[in-house]
């Protein structure tokens, strides 16, 4: 990621089939692991799980605005995990760099990509429904949440669809829409997660400027974009989690195949804790019909 810092102000992108999320920034603050890794700057947030990172390309192509640069990163399946691309203001001449250091001997057409993993339908323990409820209350922090479904054979979704109103309610279809609108309209700060298996990007701030576009609905600020295919959009979640720091409320969409497109939490930092008007919002949000 060093070598990526060198590049200075750049676009960070990250997308899975249903959404994209853009931010300009600069790469910096890296925290290195095996099984994940970190990027905490003010604009570019990043979750890495590098096992997921398998073929990197330095990438230049013409383009109506001029020589765009990039690099690109894909999993084994050729799926885009991460991309950084360069603006005007960036530092080309570190991309020239980054070419000669970094550019493999070997530059054959040929690829080998491993078959896809498909996406894993709502899974559900019927057996473990009490247990899965009972320890859903003692959670003190939302990253034991995953956890615990695993181990009683679950998957988010799944969890959900049984866990009961009190943990996670499900949300008519134009919640997002509506989740969105309001809020732009109340200036709330929140963290939306974009991600797929090898990357999740953060956003922390407002939403200022929606742009429906089609069946798209578009984030249009001067350091984010945020671009939803709506139509991909097939189950909604209002989602309850204790913590030490009081219940972390969420907003989750998943597509028809049961893969999450994102989530999206009030800000919990102390001095800007949109959390109550999250809150607000969220439960204002129309559930499905029984």
């Amino acid at each position: 990621m060093s070598a990526v810092q060198e590049l200075g102000e750049v676009m960070a992108l990250t997308r899975n089939a249903s959404c994209v999320h853009e931010k300009i920034g600069v790469y910096d603050n890296y925290h290195p692991g095996h099984h994940a890794a970190m990027i905490l700057t003010e604009d570019i947030d990043l979750r890495i799980f590098p096992r997921h990172w398998q073929h990197a390309f330095l990438v230049e192509r013409e383009s109506d605005g001029g020589l765009r640069r990039s690099v690109q990163v894909f999993d084994a399946a050729g799926d885009a995990v991460h991309k950084t691309i360069l603006r005007n203001g960036s530092n080309h001449a570190a991309f020239t760099g980054l070419v000669s250091r970094l550019a493999s001997e070997n530059q054959s057409q040929d690829c080998i990509f491993n078959t896809r993993a498909p996406d894993e339908p709502a899974k559900i323990a019927t057996d473990k429904v009490d247990i899965l409820r009972k320890e859903w209350r003692r959670l003190t922090d939302t990253h034991q949440f995953l956890r615990l479904v695993s181990r009683l054979k679950m998957n988010r979704l799944g969890a959900y669809h049984v866990a009961g109103p009190a943990f996670a309610r499900k949300l008519a279809s134009n919640a997002v829409s509506a989740l969105l609108t309001d809020l732009q309209r109340t200036e709330t700060e929140v963290m939306l997660f974009v991600g797929n298996p090898g990357c999740i990007q953060i956003h922390t701030g407002a939403l200022c400027s929606l742009r429906p576009m089609g069946s798209w609905l578009n984030v249009m600020d001067p350091r984010f974009n945020l671009h939803l295919r709506s139509e991909a959009v097939s189950e909604v979640w209002a989602v309850h989690k204790p913590r030490q720091r009081g219940t972390a409320i969420s907003v989750e969409a998943f597509d028809a195949k049961g893969a999450l497109i994102f989530q999206v939490f009030g800000v919990p930092k102390e001095g800007r804790d949109s959390r109550p008007a999250f809150r607000a919002i969220v439960e204002g949000l129309q559930e499905v019909a029984a």
